[in-house]
C-alpha cells in the first residue's frame, strides 16, 4: 500500500510547479484559436473552392456526354451509305420549303396570306389615314432571307409602315395596333429600350465615322442596325429612326420619338448641331463626354463596392463562427458543468439565436433593404433625407459632391459650347442628375435667369456647392467665358474625385480588417474565459 501511495505522489508531483500549469493553459488557448481558424478556413474553402469544383464537375460530365454523343454520330455518318437522294435538313430549309413540308406551317402560311389580303384592303381605306401623333405598330413580315419576322415600329399610319417595310425588302403580312401594344411598347412603357453607355459610345463613334466617309445619315443608321441587331429593343428603335428619317423628320426629332432610348442631353446637342451644321463634331464631342462620364461613374461604383464587399465578407465570417463553431464549445462547457456568464453568455445567446432564426434574420434583412430601396425610388421626401445624410458623412459626402459637380460642370460646358440656350441647358441638367439637392439648385437657377439675375446666385452660400466651384462660376460669368471655366471646374473635380477614391481604398481596407479582427477577438476571448475557470477548478 505504501508503494502505491508513493507512486501516486510521484505522478502528482509535477503539478506542484506553477510554470507547467501556465504552460498547459496557454497550450489549450492556442489549440482553441487554431481550431477556430481551421473551422473558418474550411468554411471559406468550401464556399470558394469546393462548390465551384462540384459545379464544374457536373458541367464537365454533361460536356463529356455531349462530346461522346457527337463522336458517335460522326462515326455513324462516316460509314458507307447507299446512294440516295440528299435530304434537306429542316435547319437548312428556307421559309417556302418549310411551309411545303409541314402541315402546321402550311396552315399558318394560309392564315398569313389571308391576313395579307385583309391588310391590302385596309391600306386602301382606313389604313392610309395618318394620325396626328406617332403610334406603335406590330408587324409580321418575311425578310430578305426568307425568314418570318415580328417587330415593333412607330409610325403615323399603316400605309407608311407598309411602304417603309416594302422598301426595306420585307414581304408584309400583318400590321396591327391596339391598346395592349401601346401599353407594352409605347414610349412610357417599362419595356421601352435604353442604350447602355458602352453601346452608346460605339453608336456615336461609328456614326461619326460613317458620316465623315460620305455615307448618308439614313444609310449609316441602317448599317448600325445590322451591326447592333442582337438586341431586339435596339433593332426596333433603329428601324423607327430610319422610318422617321425617310419621312423627312429631323435627326433630333427622330431620336426624341424613341422615348428613353437616347439621352435628352444628346438629343438637344444634335438639335443645336443641326442648326449650326456641325453634326460630326458634335457626335465626337458627345462620345468623349460619355466616355468621361462613364469613367467617373465606374470610379464611383468602385469606391462604394469595395468596402461593401469587404463588409459582407466580414459579416459572413462572423456568422459562420457564431453558427457553426461556437456550438461545439457550448457542448464542452455543458458537459464540464462550467458556469457561463458575462460576455460569454452574450456571445452564446447570439449564437443560439442565429442557429434557430438564421433564415428569419436573412429574410428580415432582405425585406428591410427592399423597403428602403422602394422608398428611395418612389418617395421624394425620403430620397431627399437619405441624400442629405449621405452628403453629410465625412468621406462619402465628399465623393458624392465631387461626382455631382464633375458631371454638372462637364455637361453645362458641353451645352454652352454647342450654343444651347441657358434655360434649356439648366432644364437638361436637372433631368440628368438623380440628386434632389442639385435639382433644386437647377430650378433656382432657371428662376434667377428668368428674373434677369446671375446664374451664380443660386450657388452662393449653398452647403452642397464647394467654394472653389462657386468662385470659378462667378469668374466665368464676369469674363464671358463660362463654358471654358465650367470645363476647368469639371477637370478639377474629376481629379479630386479620383484622388479621394484612391485614398479611400487605401484607408478603408485596414479599418475593415481591424473591425473584423476586433469582432473575432471578442468572440475568441468570450470562448477562452470559461477555459480559465475550468483550469482553476482542476487545480483546486
Amino acid at each position: 500500500m505504501e508503494d502505491v501511495a508513493n507512486e501516486a505522489n510521484n505522478k502528482l508531483k509535477p503539478l506542484k510547479y506553477p510554470g507547467l500549469g501556465l504552460f498547459m493553459t496557454f497550450k489549450i488557448i492556442f489549440e482553441i484559436i487554431v481550431y477556430i481558424i481551421q473551422c473558418t478556413w474550411r468554411g471559406v474553402l468550401f464556399v470558394f473552392k469546393d462548390i465551384p469544383i462540384m459545379i464544374w464537375q457536373r458541367l464537365s460530365g454533361k460536356v463529356d456526354e455531349a462530346y461522346r454523343g457527337t463522336q458517335a454520330a460522326l462515326q455513324k455518318e462516316a460509314k458507307p451509305k447507299e446512294a440516295t437522294a440528299p435530304k434537306k435538313s429542316v435547319l437548312n430549309m428556307d421559309l417556302n420549303d418549310l411551309l411545303k413540308n409541314t402541315s402546321f406551317m402550311k396552315k399558318k402560311f394560309e392564315k398569313l396570306e389571308k391576313e395579307k389580303v385583309k391588310l391590302l384592303e385596309e391600306l386602301q381605306g382606313p389604313g392610309k389615314i395618318r394620325s396626328k401623333e406617332a403610334k406603335v405598330y406590330k408587324f409580321t413580315a418575311k425578310n430578305k432571307e426568307g425568314k418570318l419576322e415580328t417587330g415593333i415600329i412607330s409610325g403615323l399610319s399603316k400605309l407608311d409602315i407598309n411602304t417603309f417595310l416594302v422598301q426595306d425588302g420585307y414581304d408584309v403580312y400583318k400590321i396591327e395596333n391596339n391598346q395592349y401594344i401601346d401599353f407594352l411598347y409605347g414610349q412610357k412603357s417599362i419595356l421601352a429600350p435604353k442604350l447602355k453607355t458602352k453601346d452608346l459610345l460605339f453608336w456615336l463613334t461609328q456614326l461619326s465615322t460613317y458620316l465623315k466617309s460620305g455615307i448618308t445619315l439614313a444609310e449609316s443608321i441602317r448599317i448600325l442596325n445590322l451591326q447592333m441587331n442582337k438586341k431586339p429593343t435596339y433593332k426596333r428603335a433603329f428601324q423607327s429612326v430610319i422610318y422617321e428619317l425617310t419621312m423627312g423628320e429631323p435627326f433630333s426629332a427622330a431620336l426624341e420619338k424613341q422615348g428613353t432610348m437616347f439621352p435628352p442631353l444628346l438629343i438637344n446637342m444634335i438639335k443645336a448641331a443641326e442648326a449650326t451644321g456641325e453634326l460630326q463634331e458634335t457626335l465626337d464631342d458627345m462620345a468623349n463626354y460619355y466616355e468621361e462620364i462613364d469613367r467617373t461613374h465606374k470610379q464611383m461604383v468602385s469606391a462604394m463596392s469595395y468596402p461593401t464587399v469587404i463588409m459582407i465578407f466580414s459579416l459572413a465570417v462572423i456568422t459562420f463562427i457564431l453558427v457553426w463553431v461556437i456550438p461545439d464549445f457550448l457542448e464542452i462547457y455543458e458537459s464540464a458543468g462550467a458556469q457561463i456568464q458575462g460576455l460569454t453568455a452574450v456571445v452564446i445567446s447570439v449564437s443560439v439565436f442565429l442557429q434557430n432564426n438564421l433564415a428569419t434574420v436573412l429574410l428580415v434583412i432582405i425585406l428591410i433593404i427592399t423597403i428602403l430601396v422602394i422608398c428611395y425610388k418612389k418617395i421624394k421626401a425620403f430620397r431627399v433625407k437619405a441624400q442629405i445624410l449621405g452628403m453629410k458623412l465625412p468621406v462619402i459626402g465628399d465623393i458624392i459632391i465631387y461626382n455631382e459637380m464633375a458631371i454638372f460642370s462637364k455637361t453645362f460646358s458641353s451645352l454652352l459650347r454647342n450654343n444651347v440656350f441657358i434655360t434649356e441647358s439648366i432644364d437638361i441638367l436637372s433631368k440628368i442628375t438623380n440628386n434632389e439637392i442639385y435639382k433644386e439648385i437647377m430650378y433656382n437657377t432657371i428662376n434667377n435667369v428668368v428674373n434677369g439675375e446671375k446664374i451664380s446666385l443660386a450657388f452662393k452660400d449653398h452647403w452642397a456647392v464647394p467654394d472653389v466651384a462657386y468662385y470659378m462660376i462667378v469668374t466665368g460669368e464676369s469674363t464671358g467665358q463660362l463654358a471654358e471655366m465650367m470645363g476647368k471646374v469639371s477637370t478639377y473635380y474629376q481629379e479630386m474625385h479620383r484622388n479621394i477614391i484612391n485614398n479611400m481604398k487605401s484607408f478603408v481596407e485596414p479599418i475593415l480588417i481591424c473591425f473584423l479582427a476586433v469582432i473575432v477577438g471578442v468572440i475568441i476571448i468570450s470562448v477562452i474565459v470559461p477555459m480559465f475557470e475550468l483550469m482553476s477548478q482542476i487545480k483546486q
